[in-house]
């Protein structure tokens, strides 16, 4: 995907994760580690500015050979979490739509807003025929996105993503371009 900016609204804007943003990705997870090691690995995997580097640079190698994208969410000027687009199955025109924030971000509607962007995008402009989005079986906040977004219910991944204590149960929503649930 060769998209360094997307703006999404007057206050949201995407942008494509380059090593610069490795301080504020470090910052946004010692402040939050608390609130995200609920759902995500990545406090674990980020505890110093030079893990936060590490992982921006594995990021950058994936989207070289694998065609995947992360981009750092924007909100009024302020780093508020990451968005990525990953799986990406050029052969059969599908991809997932993955993300967080920091907390005191949350209930904005950065992400919804964001999804709905990037959605039409990738329905658009990159020819994508189905957009999957997948929600820890519990985090009711990340899978009011894909409901609010008229995603279809798919069903229950069992023990689909590593959690620090096991593995959560995942909830698997689509949206097909012919649903036009992008608009």
């Amino acid at each position: 995907m060769e998209m360094s900016i997307l703006k999404v609204d007057s206050s949201v804007d995407l942008e494509k994760i380059n090593l610069s943003h490795s301080f504020l990705l470090y910052k946004a997870v010692e402040e939050n580690r608390t609130f995200l090691l609920k759902w995500l690995l990545l406090p674990n995997e980020i505890k110093s500015q030079e893990d936060s580097v590490e992982f921006i640079r594995a990021v950058l190698k994936d989207s070289k050979e694998k065609g995947d994208s992360v981009f750092v969410i924007w909100y009024r000027k302020q780093f508020s979490g990451l968005i990525s687009l990953k799986g990406n199955d050029l052969l059969n025109k599908k991809i997932e739509i993955g993300y967080w924030l920091t907390e005191k971000m949350t209930g904005k509607g950065i992400i919804t807003k964001s999804v709905k962007v990037l959605s039409k995008y990738l329905f658009m402009l990159m020819d994508i025929n189905r957009i999957e989005i997948r929600c820890a079986v519990g985090n009711s906040k990340s899978s009011a996105i894909p409901k609010r977004l008229g995603f279809t219910f798919e069903g229950i991944e069992r023990e689909g993503e590593k959690s620090t204590n096991g593995y959560f149960d995942m909830e698997i929503y689509s949206s097909l371009k012919k649903d036009k649930t992008y608009w």
